[in-house]
């Protein structure tokens, strides 16, 4: 069994104005088993919060380091934690 985490990830890049939210909430719901939200940031990156399993997690992080996503990402940054709760669903903010 797979112990649930929460993933905090900023990406950098062309990552505004390109549908990156989301095909980011698009991912999560396809991955499962995930909430959270993908909100763009007023520096230009977008945050992506997600809390489930964590190899779920990993796979939208792997996703979000990929070439399949939209726009440019020059760089994904992220931090792990215990899940703090209150999310229904995945969201765009």
């Amino acid at each position: 069994m797979s112990e649930d985490v929460r993933l905090v990830a900023w990406v950098r890049g062309q990552v505004q104005g390109v549908g990156f939210r989301w095909f980011t909430r698009a991912r999560a719901l396809e991955l499962g088993g995930m909430s959270g939200f993908a909100l763009n940031l007023a520096d230009g990156r977008v945050q992506v919060v997600a809390e489930g399993p964590r190899e779920r997690c990993e796979g939208l992080l792997d996703w979000l380091r990929g070439d399949d996503t939209p726009g440019r990402v020059d760089g994904v940054t992220e931090i792990w934690d215990t899940p703090r709760g209150g999310y229904e669903g995945f969201a765009i903010r």
